[in-house]
C-alpha cells in the first residue's frame, strides 16, 4: 500500500499544480505555488502553434498550471496552461516587428520612472506607455527621479512643468531621489498590498529604487554612461520579488521606446483621459481630432487646456509614427 504522502504526490502530478511565474529567461520559468515552493519550469510546444505572435507567450505575473517531472533526479516542470490574464503590458517587440513583447501581466499599479537627464525621459514615450496602461485599466503613478542632482534652475523648471501637466490630467506624480531615499516611503506606502510594476528607460534608477525599498534584494546597479547619456542594462530579464512588508514587485529591464499593439485609429483617443472628457463635444461622432472642423479637441489645444506634447503623441500614434520606438537597446526575450 502507498503511504499517504505518496497518494498525495501522484495526484499533484497528474492533476497538475497551479502557481505564479516569477521570472522568465526566454526558455525556463521560474514559477512559485501558493505553498511558497519554487519549480523551475518549461512550456510545452503547443503554445507556440496557438497564433500567439508574441516573442514570449508566459510573461512574469502569469498564473499557470504545471505538471512535474523529475530529469536525472531535478524535478522540474512543464507549463500546460496559462489562466486568463486580468491585464498586462505589452509593446511592439523591436527585433521582429511583426510581433509583440509581453513585458508583464496581472498588475496592480506601474510607477513610471521618468529623468529629466541622465538619460531624458521625453514625452512621447510616456504617453505611449500611458495609453497602454489607459487601455487595460493600469493605474499608474508617474515617479520623477534624481530630484537630487537638479540644481539648475531650468531642469527643476522642467520637472513642474511635466508635473503639472499630468497632474491635471489626473495622473499621481511624486518627485523621489532613489538615491538619497527622498519620498522612497511614499512609494513604499503605495505599495502594500498590491503586485507593483518598475518601468522605464534604462538608467533612471529602477534598480536603485528597488534596492531603497527593500534592501535585502541587493540588485545590481550600474552608472549612467557618460558619453552617450543613457543607462547601462543592469536587469535583463523581468522578475517578480516578495518583498517583506506585504508586496510584490516586478522589476523590468529598460527600455528606449514604445510601440503600440493592437489598437483602432478610432479608439486611440479613449485613452487619452483628457480627450475622452471633451470627444462629444466634437461636431462628428468619428472625429479623429485632424482635419475635421468643429473638433474639441483641436480647439482645447489652441487654447492651451490641452499640451501641445500630448496632442503630438496622439498624431504619432495614429499615424502609426515608428520612429519613436524602433530604438531599443535591450534584445526582446
Amino acid at each position: 500500500m502507498y503511504k499517504p504522502f505518496v497518494i498525495l504526490r501522484i495526484i499533484l502530478i497528474f492533476a497538475g499544480m497551479i502557481g505564479t511565474v516569477y521570472k522568465s529567461t526566454g526558455s525556463w520559468y521560474l514559477v512559485k505555488t501558493e505553498e511558497g515552493k519554487e519549480y523551475k519550469c518549461r512550456i510545452k510546444g503547443k503554445f507556440r502553434l496557438k497564433g500567439i505572435k508574441s516573442t514570449n507567450p508566459i510573461a512574469v505575473g502569469d498564473k499557470v498550471n504545471f505538471t512535474l517531472e523529475t530529469n536525472n533526479d531535478v524535478e522540474t516542470g512543464i507549463i500546460d496552461e496559462i489562466f486568463d490574464r486580468k491585464n498586462y503590458i505589452i509593446r511592439k517587440s523591436v527585433n521582429l516587428s511583426k510581433q509583440t513583447h509581453i513585458i508583464a501581466a496581472n498588475i496592480d499599479q506601474v510607477f513610471l520612472l521618468i529623468t529629466i537627464d541622465n538619460p531624458p525621459t521625453f514625452p512621447s514615450f510616456i504617453d505611449r506607455f500611458l495609453v497602454t496602461a489607459e487601455a487595460y485599466s493600469i493605474p499608474c503613478v508617474l515617479a520623477f527621479n534624481k530630484i537630487d542632482s537638479y540644481t539648475e534652475i531650468e531642469r527643476r523648471a522642467e520637472v513642474m512643468y511635466l508635473k503639472d501637466i499630468y497632474e491635471n490630467i489626473g495622473y499621481e506624480c511624486i518627485e523621489i531621489s532613489a538615491k538619497e531615499q527622498k519620498n522612497v516611503d511614499a512609494i513604499k506606502e503605495r505599495m502594500k498590498g498590491t503586485v507593483s510594476m518598475f518601468a522605464g528607460h534604462s538608467g533612471v534608477g529602477k534598480s536603485t529604487l528597488v534596492n531603497a525599498i527593500a534592501p535585502e534584494l541587493n540588485l545590481k546597479t550600474k552608472e549612467i554612461s557618460e558619453q552617450h547619456k543613457q543607462g547601462q542594462h543592469t536587469t535583463t530579464f523581468a522578475e517578480m520579488f516578495d518583498l517583506q512588508f506585504g508586496a510584490k514587485i516586478i522589476d523590468t529591464p529598460g527600455i528606449k521606446g514604445f510601440g503600440i499593439v493592437d489598437m483602432e485609429k478610432e479608439e486611440v483617443d479613449d485613452y487619452f483621459p483628457e480627450f475622452l472628457a471633451l470627444k462629444n463635444e466634437c461636431k462628428f461622432n468619428n472625429c479623429i481630432h485632424i482635419e475635421e472642423p468643429k473638433c474639441a479637441i483641436k480647439d482645447a489645444v489652441e487654447e492651451g487646456e490641452i499640451a501641445w506634447s500630448r496632442y503630438k503623441s496622439y498624431l504619432q500614434i495614429i499615424e502609426g509614427d515608428e520612429n519613436n520606438y524602433r530604438v531599443d537597446e535591450f534584445k526582446d526575450q
